[in-house]
């Protein structure tokens, strides 16, 4: 298959009414051995992070690490310019003046942090989402309101799908909707 072909790829998505029937289903999905989980909620919901299979974020280290490098170049930049570069020594003053460092290494350090944040922050969420085919469901935008939705992915076959079906209806499903996406 080409890197340019279409892909059809196809999910089912079950809306319920509470968070304890959509913890429930999301329980015994993973159970059934389905992998491809994604929650759509109004807020929060800590408790089905095991259930999604989630890890902890690679951002905070990546912010820690990007702050750290920014720092150092800051101040080797500072000394760079005042050591080596082009050196002046008026009145008395060192070639390496440390504490005359210390507060643009600390704006470099902090600007380089913030802004590996701000923009891994977009990465990670893969924001902006301007269009997905989820937002064709009708009723779907009750998602931010009072309704709970669960994503499977990777449906392979009509056994897959009934199966799907069986444990969601047993949670308590309002309704079960099929959708097909296209991945490029």
């Amino acid at each position: 298959m080409s890197i340019f072909s279409k892909r059809r790829r196809s999910s089912l998505l079950a809306e319920f009414a509470s968070p304890e029937e959509l913890a429930r289903a999301l329980e015994a999905l993973r159970t059934a051995g389905y992998g491809e989980l994604e929650t759509y909620t109004p807020f929060d919901m800590p408790r089905t992070t095991p259930a999604l299979g989630l890890r902890r974020p690679l951002l905070p280290w990546l912010v820690a690490l990007a702050g750290l490098a920014g720092g150092i170049t800051t101040y080797w930049i500072q000394w760079f310019a005042n050591s080596w570069s082009y050196p002046l020594n008026v009145g008395g003053r060192p070639l390496h003046p440390v504490p005359a460092f210390i507060p643009a290494t600390f704006e470099g350090t902090v600007l380089t942090a913030a802004l590996v944040a701000f923009f891994g922050l977009f990465v990670s969420l893969r924001l902006p989402a301007l269009w997905h085919p989820v937002f064709e469901i009708d009723g779907f935008e009750r998602a931010t309101v009072d309704r709970f939705w669960i994503e499977v992915g990777g449906v392979q076959s009509e056994l897959d799908a009934r199966q799907m079906r069986h444990i969601a209806n047993e949670a308590g499903a309002l309704r079960i909707v099929p959708l097909a996406m296209e991945d490029r």
